[in-house]
């Protein structure tokens, strides 16, 4: 429909007056409800997404899809544990969902349950190899775990997925820390600044790996930012 085509032109408020009035026509239209939902997620109204995934649930009851996105913005509003709720009846009316599976993995490391986060991440990427976002936080349990080059390997798979994600390079310099490799840490936090020049972390972060090689000039620099 033409909200879905709005919706992946990015034109998320058009794509949600589209919904909207599919919804006026027929209001048990639990897939507009849906669609409606996830346009709202993007804008970052996550309150109304639930109300709506909540609506479409209430419509279909063994809509797997809607119970899978309500449980990821209930993580964006750190309601970990009702993500946990909706992730594993997401699961349950559909065994084959690696989005949940992956979503539940980050629910369950925001818990600091990170060995089982780690069991959910390694389906979601059996069930999806070329899943980025399971890499990427598989790879920040295991450096929760100081399992550290464990991590770096799976962060290096997330980036060769998705290299314009600054977090990836956040995080694998973050593992590089502890291995004190300071070049390699210097490296991927000035990647992140490359991509996300705002990213006040990084540059903190470099400017600590700068002093720890006695670049006390290139730190205060750093620090400065």
């Amino acid at each position: 429909c033409r909200g879905n085509a709005k919706r992946e032109l990015k034109d998320y408020s058009g794509a949600i007056e589209d919904y909207t009035k599919a919804i006026e026509l027929n209001p048990k239209n639990d897939f507009a409800y849906g669609n409606r939902g996830n346009a709202k997620r993007e804008l970052k109204n996550y309150k109304g997404a639930i109300e709506d995934f909540s609506k479409a649930i209430e419509l279909n009851q063994t809509d797997a899809l809607a119970y899978g996105n309500r449980g990821d913005t209930k993580i964006k509003l750190h309601d970990f544990n009702g993500a946990l709720e909706d992730l594993n009846i997401a699961i349950e009316l559909n065994p084959n969902d690696a989005f949940a599976y992956c979503a539940r993995g980050i629910a369950k490391s925001e818990l600091t349950d990170y060995n089982v986060a780690i069991e959910d991440f390694d389906k979601a990427i059996e069930l999806k190899p070329e899943n980025a976002v399971a890499y990427e936080f598989r790879g920040k349990a295991k450096s929760e775990l100081q399992d550290y080059r464990s991590a770096i390997e799976d962060f290096n798979i997330a980036i060769e997925l998705n290299p314009e994600n600054a977090l990836a390079y956040d995080s694998r310099g973050i593992a590089k820390k502890e291995l004190k490799d300071y070049i390699g840490e210097i490296e991927d936090y000035s990647k992140a600044i490359e991509l996300n020049p705002e990213d006040a972390i990084a540059y903190y972060n470099r400017g600590n790996a700068k002093y720890e090689l006695q670049d006390y000039i290139g730190a205060i620099e750093d620090f400065n930012k």
